[in-house]
Parts: C-alpha cells; sequence; structure tokens
C-alpha cells in the first residue's frame, strides 16, 4: 500500500489566494504570466485584496486581468488609454483604493503616450506596471517603440536601424517628470530578479498608499514567438542584450 504523501506549504510563502486556478492563456515561454504571480503575492503581503482594481491596457497583457480575482476593468478603455481610467476610478473612490494598471510598451509608449506621460505629469495616484516585450504581440510582432536596432520584426525584416526611430527608454523618461515618485526597471529571468522586481512593484504601489504621486514599474519580459527563439533563448537575449540597452534598477525614488 503506497503512503499518503502530505503537502506542507513551505513556510513564509504566499497562498497565491487572488490567483485564478485556470489555463494559461500565453504562449511557451511567454513570461507574462510571472506578473500575475507577482501582483498576488504583494497584495497577500500588503493585506489590500478589498482595496485594489486592476485595469489590465489592450494586448497580450490584457489577459493577466482573467486570471487575478480581484475588481478589474477588462479591458479598461480604448487602446492607450489605462491611465485615463484609472484617474477616474483613483478621483471617484478616492485615495484608500489601489490601482494597478498593467500595460504593454505598445500600449503604454505608442497609442498611450498621451495618456502615459499626461497621468504621470499630473503626479495621479496610480501604478502603471509596463511589460516590455520589444513588440507588438497580439498583431504579429510588428516594430514597438522600445524595439532595440538590430531587432527583427514583422515591419522591420532587416532589423529596425535609426531611420525606422529610436527605442524609447520609458522608465528614464517618466523619471524626468516631477509627478512621478518612482521610477524602476526589473526583469524575470531568474529569481534573484525576480525578488528584485517584485520589490520594485511593491514600493511602487506603497509609493501610490502614501499618496505621493504617479508610481512606474517597466519590466522586461520575453516573446519567443515573435522573437523566433527558444524560450531559453530568450531569456539569454534578455540577460546577454536586451539589459546592456535597458539598465535594471531603480531610476527615481522619491522618499
Amino acid at each position: 500500500m503506497e503512503q499518503a504523501v502530505t503537502k506542507k506549504k513551505i513556510s513564509g510563502a504566499p497562498s497565491l489566494r487572488f490567483a485564478i486556478r485556470a489555463p494559461i492563456a500565453f504562449c511557451q515561454g511567454c513570461q507574462h504570466p510571472f506578473l500575475i504571480r507577482i501582483i498576488s503575492e504583494v497584495i497577500e503581503k500588503l493585506d489590500i485584496e478589498d482595496k485594489t482594481i486592476i485595469l489590465p491596457g489592450v494586448g497580450c497583457h490584457a489577459m493577466l486581468g482573467g486570471h487575478i480575482d480581484l475588481d478589474s476593468f477588462m479591458p479598461t478603455a480604448g487602446h492607450g488609454r489605462s491611465p485615463d481610467v484609472a484617474t477616474g476610478v483613483k478621483r471617484v473612490l478616492g485615495k484608500n483604493a489601489v490601482t494597478i494598471n498593467i500595460q504593454g510598451d505598445g500600449d503604454a509608449m505608442a497609442i498611450g503616450t498621451e495618456s502615459m506621460i499626461q497621468a504621470a505629469a499630473r503626479g495621479e495616484r496610480i501604478t502603471v506596471i509596463m511589460l516590455n516585450n520589444q513588440v507588438y504581440g497580439t498583431t504579429g510582432g510588428q516594430l514597438a517603440p522600445t524595439t532595440i536596432f538590430g531587432l527583427k520584426t514583422t515591419t522591420t525584416p532587416g532589423g529596425r536601424k535609426p531611420e525606422h526611430g529610436y527605442p524609447i527608454r520609458t522608465a528614464e523618461l517618466l523619471a524626468r517628470l516631477d509627478g512621478v515618485v518612482y521610477s524602476a526597471r526589473g526583469s524575470l529571468t531568474g529569481m534573484g530578479n525576480y525578488n528584485r522586481t517584485k520589490k520594485y512593484v511593491i514600493k511602487a504601489i506603497k509609493k501610490q498608499m502614501d499618496d505621493k504621486g504617479f508610481s512606474f514599474v517597466e519590466i522586461l519580459s520575453a516573446c519567443p514567438t515573435c522573437w523566433r527563439l527558444t524560450p531559453k533563448k530568450s531569456i539569454e537575449y534578455i540577460d546577454e542584450v536586451l539589459v546592456q540597452h535597458f539598465p535594471l534598477g531603480e531610476i527615481k525614488n522619491v522618499e
């Protein structure tokens, strides 16, 4: 007779009670689902389940909202307008509400540039988490505002060149605005980077809870499908290439 195995919860590990147990609706190797875990862990740690509203933008990242069992707008509004909706939510519900915007690089810094920049300049008490995967993943891997030189996309098959424009370093750009109190960039290419990124998200949300101003976290995220790389090679690409263009760490932290 087989002996029953008792599963024990690792001491100090979060229960992830907000994560919906459902099939993950993402490509193999996509790192977007890691943000589901980070947000679930952070909300549990800060004990803000009853205060949090998730506001996904339009893109692959929008599916994250369907995997977190919390109040959310799905999708928030027109493409790129997530910060506008978050602004309205905060002004209606007041400073006790915690809004977490989840956006992609194209959603935030192409179609939604005006919404993002103006919300940041006003110092809106919202938190934006932007997943930077270098392409428009949902619509076929086209050139994005963040695409680095040399990366081949469906609209730049020979690789991005200066005539296609220059990649936007969003975390640095937003850090220059007086309304922004926190700006950081992390990645998900190992437990060390995962834990540092989680700390950035905690700090960003605490700035909002303390009514300080606009807070922002950019996360480098793999897109094996559009990069035409294996999941393993995609992680190596982030560590060996992308971080040279998008350095990790805290860029602005106003106490």
